[in-house]
């Protein structure tokens, strides 16, 4: 395995304490206003980026889109851990009329505004009220709080300019916006009922798992029950020789609360070309073997008694 990849999941790597509680089962250990969540001994941060019209660009834009799309990989740092989320979530009446209705204005043209607003219900309607969104969470090993946010402000101004390049918006989420997502997660079906203060809750002495974690957790063989609804972990272990740019569109478009994520581990260069030399240096070498097992035998010597000297003899 490579170091780099080796030295992360040692990272990762730590002792399993049986739950006592609902809270204990996330693994969230502290969050700051800012949006910092420490885990383990590594902290995070979540940035919201929009969608592009990837799908209906013409082939050159879409070569175009896939080259600074694979430049925005390349420069995340090898000693972060980089995970895509991609989220689909039933968005409450309440939340969508207060965030795309048009309000009503009483200047003559309430009407149309009522008509256009209709539409709008109609088209969620027939969606199921499913919306989409995407994020990134960062996670890096830092000494302590102030490291890690030195960290998160240079690499959130970096993957900004690099969204903008592909026509996409990307900003920084605070707890408040992170821990939303969380509780929509664990009490699906109750998304309109979050409230969280950090003031409040540390005047109060509450704990922030608290306020996200669902009624209780059943663990069985092949599902888990959250509240009073099941779910379930897929994970695609392998990649199939050929795969579409729309694998992840297919993936995701499903009329169901789900969360698709992509981990990605950066290898420095010097490791890939090692491992990269290292398996062509394999494959030729088993090249060569086949080449030696399957090459014909050489022919056999026959004496010949009455000549009195070797001749050989291959069968037709």
């Amino acid at each position: 395995m490579i170091k780099s990849i080796k030295a992360i999941m040692r990272q990762d790597r730590e002792p399993y304490r049986v739950p006592r509680r609902v809270q204990d089962v996330i693994p969230i250990q502290c969050v700051w206003p800012d949006g910092i969540f420490k885990v383990g001994i590594k902290f995070s941060k979540t940035y919201r980026f929009t969608d592009i019209n990837y799908k209906v660009a013409g082939q050159e834009d879409k070569e175009t889109m896939f080259r600074v799309y694979s430049e925005l990989l390349n420069s995340l740092d090898c000693a972060a851990t980089t995970k895509l989320t991609i989220c689909n979530r039933r968005q409450s009446q309440t939340d969508f009329e207060q965030s795309v209705l048009m309000p009503m204005r009483e200047d003559g043209l309430d009407k149309y505004r009522r008509e256009y607003n209709q539409m709008l219900m109609d088209k969620a309607t027939g969606a199921n009220g499913i919306t989409q969104e995407k994020y990134v969470t960062i996670t890096i090993y830092k000494r302590d709080i102030e490291d890690a946010r030195a960290y998160f402000t240079r690499i959130g101004a970096d993957l900004t300019a690099r969204f903008a390049a592909l026509g996409s918006k990307c900003v920084e989420l605070d707890a408040t916006d992170r821990l939303r997502i969380l509780h929509d997660f664990y009490r699906a079906g109750d998304e309109g009922n979050f409230h969280f203060d950090m003031a409040d809750m540390a005047r109060k002495g509450h704990d922030f798992k608290d306020y996200i974690c669902p009624d209780g957790i059943e663990k069985h063989s092949d599902y888990l029950k959250l509240g009073d609804r099941y779910c379930r972990v897929l994970f695609l272990k392998d990649y199939a020789n050929y795969i579409q740019d729309e694998i992840v569109t297919n993936l995701t478009d499903l009329d169901r609360n789900m969360m698709l994520s992509i981990d990605i581990l950066n290898v420095p260069t010097d490791e890939a070309v090692r491992e990269v030399e290292n398996r062509l240096l394999s494959q030729t070498g088993s090249a060569a073997r086949i080449r030696t097992t399957t090459s014909p035998p050489s022919s056999p010597t026959i004496w010949n008694y009455s000549a009195g000297r070797a001749r050989s003899f291959w069968p037709t």
